[in-house]
């Protein structure tokens, strides 16, 4: 098996696993109760604060453990709504937002808020002249763009759109769940206000996440009772897979900083060499230069996604069309619609994402199986405007 569908979820690192297994065997205390075991379990909680932190570059009681990056953008959009009101109040985000953020934002404008979705241009990047028009500090609001599409993994500016919203007094959110762990993302150096992730896609177990939140920034709590997380989330906390997430941030971090993610890029960009010098109508979507180091987002004329799938899946390799969270409807997604895709493309598009774990003899095999299903389906398919069809393997 070959799996390039990291942006869907990523492998359980072993490390992790190592990290997490004695919390659920022998430490399995809760950890605000208040003896000896106990507290050594609220130290080792104490210890991936830290360890999530440090990636990041925040301060230990900035980080909030969440159940999910969805949970992370839900709790900030819901808290941002009430802080601003509805009375004349402004929420802006983008058109290639994650459902967790555009959701949310759709609640909001079913009940009265205006809200605003920015454009973004071909290559998938927010157009920051139309944000900055936008954004009004005349009026209480509060701005969320997304640091890297979980798509595309197109990079948006979000310095400079973190830049115009605090010029205008507003509050900043950034969805950098499939940002953080795969390139630097500094919050002293982009100093938004708050930032969500999410463990599982790099290399933390599914069911983990955290929030950021700047220090000396108002938040209240969505979920309120026993007063863990300082009292911004209560609820006992999920021990192991929080060691899980503070092992992953601490391996992310070493990958970061002796350069292993310069070996996705170089293995992503070796595969993208081959598929465009061997497949006959390969179109690469989104910004060449802004981009996660781990995805190809590409078209295959003449090609349906649908079908490739089916034949790359027999072949031993996974990737997808598009997001997990798309797969089976058959429309173009929103993002690939947003940056003025035809739909011709976006039906015959695949996303491709990398991990630390992806191999040079991996990348190889697999840019020989996607020509091999590429040729295949379009022997079956015939000519432009026949399709989709039913692809069978043998």
């Amino acid at each position: 098996m070959i799996y390039l569908d990291s942006n869907a979820t990523s492998q359980v690192h072993p490390e992790v696993v190592e990290a997490m297994l004695p919390f659920l065997t022998g430490q399995w205390f809760n950890p605000s109760s208040g003896y000896r075991a106990a507290k050594e379990v609220r130290q080792a909680v104490a210890t991936a604060r830290e360890q999530v932190a440090d990636l990041i570059n925040a301060r230990p009681d900035e980080i909030v453990f969440t159940g999910c990056g969805t949970e992370s953008n839900n709790m900030t959009l819901k808290w941002l709504a009430r802080w601003v009101g509805r009375k004349e109040s402004k929420v802006v985000t983008t058109t290639i937002e994650h459902s967790a953020v555009l959701r949310p934002c759709e609640a909001m404008a079913e009940v009265g808020y205006e809200v605003h979705r920015c454009g973004v241009d071909r290559e998938g990047r927010l157009r920051t002249d139309e944000f900055a028009d936008l954004v009004d500090g005349s009026r209480p609001g509060f701005a969320s763009v997304m640091w890297s599409n979980n798509e595309t993994g197109v990079t948006n500016p979000v310095a400079e759109a973190c830049r115009i919203t605090k010029e205008a007094g507003w509050a900043f959110h950034t969805d950098a769940i499939q940002a953080v762990g795969k390139m630097p993302v500094d919050v002293r150096e982009v100093p938004v206000d708050f930032l969500s992730l999410s463990g599982h896609k790099f290399h933390a177990p599914k069911g983990v996440g955290a929030l950021y939140i700047r220090d000396g920034v108002r938040f209240e709590p969505m979920i309120r009772g026993g007063g863990q997380e300082d009292g911004r989330r209560s609820g006992t906390e999920n021990v192991p897979f929080i060691i899980g997430l503070g092992k992953a941030a601490e391996l992310m971090k070493g990958e970061l900083e002796r350069g292993g993610h310069a070996d996705v890029k170089r293995r992503r960009d070796r595969l993208e060499e081959r598929l465009v010098a061997e497949i006959e109508g390969v179109i690469l979507n989104g910004s060449r230069e802004h981009r996660s180091p781990n995805i190809i987002h590409a078209s295959f004329e003449n090609c349906e996604a649908a079908g490739l799938l089916i034949l790359l899946d027999e072949a031993g390799v996974q990737c997808s069309a598009g997001s997990a969270c798309m797969t089976g409807k058959q429309q173009p997604s929103h993002v690939q619609v947003a940056m003025g895709i035809s739909p011709e493309q976006a039906r015959s598009s695949l996303r491709i994402s990398l991990s630390i774990f992806t191999t040079d003899d991996e990348v190889e095999e697999a840019a020989t199986a996607i020509g091999k299903a590429v040729d295949k389906l379009r022997s079956v398919q015939g000519p432009p405007g026949v399709g989709p069809v039913v692809v069978y393997g043998g």
